[in-house]
Parts: C-alpha cells; sequence; structure tokens
C-alpha cells in the first residue's frame, strides 16, 4: 500500500542566506515534507515501529536546518539527502524550504526552493 508522510508548516529559525548579516541574524524558515513509503503494514498492525516517525524525522530536518547555507538549494538537498538515508523505508522525498520575509527589497510573504529526490 504505497502512500506518503506529510508533515506541513515545520518551522524553525536558522541562519542561512547569501548576506553576512542573514547568517549573523538568521530568519524564520519553513519545511514542508512528503516522504513517499509504504503504508501497508502499519495500516495492518497500527505499531508506530512499523511505520516512519515524524518526530525522528522532525529531528534529523531540525539538525539540518542548525548548519547554515548559503542556499536554500543547499539546505534543502542536504535535508533531502537526509531523509532517505536515515529513513531506509522512505523512497522519495518532496521538499519546500520557504524562507519568511526575505530581505530583497520586495513586499513578499516568503521565497524558496521545491524538490523531489529519490532514494
Amino acid at each position: 500500500m504505497q502512500g506518503a508522510i506529510l508533515l506541513r508548516g515545520l518551522r524553525f529559525h536558522a541562519r542561512h542566506g547569501v548576506a553576512e548579516q542573514e547568517r549573523l541574524v538568521g530568519n524564520e524558515f519553513t519545511v514542508d515534507l512528503r516522504l513517499e513509503t509504504d503504508l501497508g503494514r502499519a495500516a495492518r498492525t497500527d505499531q508506530v515501529d512499523d511505520t516512519v516517525d515524524y518526530g525522528a524525522v522532525h529531528r534529523a530536518v531540525a539538525q539540518e536546518m542548525a548548519t547554515p547555507s548559503r542556499l536554500l538549494e543547499h539546505a534543502a538537498a542536504r535535508i533531502a539527502r537526509r531523509l532517505l538515508r536515515d529513513f531506509p523505508a522512505v523512497t522519495a522525498v518532496e521538499l519546500r524550504l520557504m524562507k519568511r520575509n526575505p530581505p530583497m527589497g520586495a513586499d513578499i510573504e516568503a521565497a524558496g526552493v521545491e524538490m523531489r529526490m529519490e532514494g
């Protein structure tokens, strides 16, 4: 039973950015995840050990967000690679990483990247 684990709106204060000030002060970021996996066993057993642990996923993403990157593309790829490595049941990661109110001289809610990576 193929399906996906969805985590929407994970929020982090992180230090990603091209400008030195962004890496010094930081900004608010959101991460949305779609983790493709087989849901069949968990659907039958009702046991957390038979699925992808959301808490462990959040901790992995938080650790990657704590490592500064100049580009969101770099941070997003690190997160996707980490999730594929740490959670073998995940066959593909779709990820959206958004920087809230980026310093780009425009009235904008957020700017970011979206990617898909397969294991």
